[in-house]
């Protein structure tokens, strides 16, 4: 079974979480540069540099904003980049 054929939130939860272990504030920033209520902040003069707090913060909003009902059709998007993230770490274990 590879990562793609996993249900979208295991999916996100395990790249989630790997990216925790790693402290990979990198992982959610580009993420983030990928959301599409990101895309319209940048739009109106926003930027990733406005995103702050810890780590937890970022990943608890990240759960949200990642979540299957919000990314719709750039769900394939989402599930690539994190079987891509999934796959460049598996030997981290």
């Amino acid at each position: 079974m590879s990562y793609e054929d996993l249900p979208y939130t295991e999916l996100r939860d395990k790249a989630f979480a790997v990216a925790k272990e790693h402290h990979d504030v990198g992982f959610f920033f580009d993420l983030y540069r990928h959301a599409p209520s990101m895309q319209d902040a940048q739009a109106e003069g926003g930027s990733l540099g406005d995103i702050s707090g810890t780590i937890i913060d970022m990943i608890a909003a990240a759960e949200q904003t990642f979540g299957e009902e919000n990314v719709g059709d750039m769900e394939p998007l989402f599930v690539a980049k994190f079987a891509t993230y999934l796959r460049e770490h598996d030997n981290d274990k």
